[in-house]
């Protein structure tokens, strides 16, 4: 893999996840802790910073009162909105200390659905940089991340999913993605085998 045509999109590394007192991070602290997720993910970002990567963070915000969404919310957008979850300006929408954007990373803004593609300029910036290959890690790893995962297949990149810096909420859930999906739409790698190949 060439470091210069690769990217590592970091999605809802936010505290509403990854911290205690977030919303949803009791559902997801499980996972997060049988994996190692979040030290793995900050080894990530470190060295491919370092090798040339370009890193991108693609949280998820909503302003007060969830005017971007229907008046009537269902499925996991519900659940969201029901527990008040990523308003902009808050504590919880905050990207997670540990994974804080460094200068030369980009911050893609406007993340309102599940795939991190059709409200931002993800697919743009990754053109316009001449990325080919598009690592993933993050939240929920049968959701956002997979819904990118697909949406990045479909639109031709390389795709190459990081299984222990995801997290689902369940290990169930967690280990159903990995085992049944990722295979179809990435090239699923641990950390390990992700940082060993960009040589």
């Amino acid at each position: 893999m060439n470091p210069k045509t690769t990217a590592v999109v970091l999605i809802e590394f936010q505290n509403d996840f990854t911290t205690p007192g977030g919303v949803f991070h009791d559902g997801v602290k499980g996972v997060m802790q049988s994996n190692n997720m979040l030290a793995n993910t900050v080894a990530v970002a470190s060295k491919c910073r370092a090798a040339g990567v370009t890193v991108m963070h693609a949280p998820i915000t909503f302003a007060e009162g969830y005017g971007e969404l229907t008046g009537t919310p269902y499925g996991i957008l519900k659940g969201v909105v029901d527990n008040k979850a990523f308003r902009k300006g808050s504590w919880g929408a905050e990207i997670v200390d540990a994974l804080k954007p460094q200068p030369g990373d980009i911050l893609i803004e406007g993340k309102r659905g599940l795939d991190a593609f059709p409200s931002t300029n993800l697919d743009f910036i990754l053109r316009s940089k001449g990325i080919q290959t598009v690592a993933l890690a993050g939240f929920l790893t049968n959701c956002c991340v997979e819904s990118t995962m697909r949406s990045a297949y479909e639109r031709g990149f390389d795709v190459v999913t990081l299984k222990d810096c995801t997290a689902a909420l369940s290990a169930e859930e967690q280990e159903m993605a990995i085992k049944h999906n990722f295979g179809m739409f990435s090239h699923p790698m641990t950390h390990d085998e992700f940082l060993t190949s960009l040589g």
